[in-house]
């Protein structure tokens, strides 16, 4: 089968792997859409790895199944999370399912034409989609899990002030989820186009710059009680501090590639602030997340900007690396 090995950023070539066969606790599944994440281009976090094949946003059909899996036929629908938990562990039963001490994961990457799902991954990391949702729609599934999980580890909520720095995808995904909670956001970036769509999806934008202090507190009145960073420019994360209010919390959902960061911590302590990670999500929340998007109450398919063929997805990484004319890419490895 073909599949997009990844090599760095600008070296991902199609090359034929061979095609994965269902053991008798397994499921191979047709990939049809798989989109390309921010962390896919993250060269200090994927090149480690290299050369592999990425994609972790992968919604496709079941193409086999292992005589011994339960609950699932040839031909559903369905959507595959990257990483399953045991729902066993500790760190399970208590609720921190991306820290799973015995979590699976599907091979090779979504950038493929099969992917081959492992046991003791179906029961937790693979979900049927219902008949109205697209397998375009399905690829933010994972992404808006990621948000939910990290809004809630924050504590967003009605009538909150939320700013959120970067409007990539994963920024407007931030944007619409904090929306639906009754918050206010305000959005900030350095790129006119994405905060156009962050003012069309709800949110104040304004232009990351030096004083973005004395803007948001002459929208609000008060600077913002969270700030969720949702781009790893090292300078956002400078901004993120100067614009939190007091008992506010700065949330980490993205990371600069520096491996240190000077946190304020003596004015943090002096005003009971917060800094917290989040990094991925579990099950509970890419329910939720399949939920929202088929209900409509979050709106995903107007941030689809590029659809590609798998040889194409060299093109995909250019577009996402530039940023400028492309919000969501999707590749299908089938075409």
């Amino acid at each position: 089968m073909k599949v997009a090995m990844y090599y760095n950023n600008k070296d991902i070539r199609i090359q034929e792997i061979e095609k994965p066969k269902a053991g008798q606790n397994e499921i191979v599944v047709r990939v049809m859409s798989c989109g390309i994440c921010g962390s896919d281009v993250a060269e200090w976090y994927r090149m480690k790895n290299a050369p592999l094949v990425a994609g972790h946003e992968a919604a496709g059909e079941i193409a086999e199944v292992g005589k011994d899996v339960k609950g699932f036929k040839v031909g559903e629908r369905v959507f595959v999370a990257p990483k399953a938990p045991c729902m066993k562990c500790e760190y399970c039963k208590l609720g921190k399912f991306p820290l799973c001490a015995n979590v699976t994961r599907y091979a090779p990457g979504g950038f493929a034409e099969f992917i081959l799902v492992p046991e003791g991954h179906i029961a937790n990391g693979v979900f049927r989609l219902p008949k109205t949702m697209s397998y375009d729609r399905a690829t933010f599934i994972e992404p808006l899990g990621c948000v939910i999980r990290a809004q809630k580890l924050a504590g967003v909520s009605k009538g909150q002030t939320v700013l959120v720095l970067g409007s990539g995808i994963s920024g407007i995904l931030h944007i619409r989820y904090a929306k639906s909670k009754g918050a206010k956001v305000i959005a900030a970036d350095i790129s006119k186009e994405r905060l156009d769509f962050a003012e069309r999806s709800g949110a104040i934008a304004i232009n990351a710059d030096d004083k973005m202090p004395e803007k948001i507190i002459s929208i609000n009145g008060k600077k913002a009680d969270i700030a969720i960073l949702s781009t790893g420019s090292l300078s956002a994360v400078g901004q993120a501090w100067k614009c939190v209010d007091k008992g506010g919390c700065v949330v980490f959902f993205a990371v600069p590639s520096e491996k240190e960061i000077k946190v304020p911590l003596n004015d943090f302590w002096r005003k009971e602030m917060r800094v917290i990670t989040s990094y991925y999500c579990g099950p509970p929340e890419m329910k939720e997340a399949l939920n929202l998007i088929e209900s409509g109450e979050i709106a995903v398919e107007d941030l689809i900007t590029h659809n590609l063929p798998l040889k194409e997805t060299q093109k995909g990484f250019n577009l996402i690396l530039d940023g400028k004319n492309s919000l969501k890419v999707i590749v299908h490895p089938q075409q």
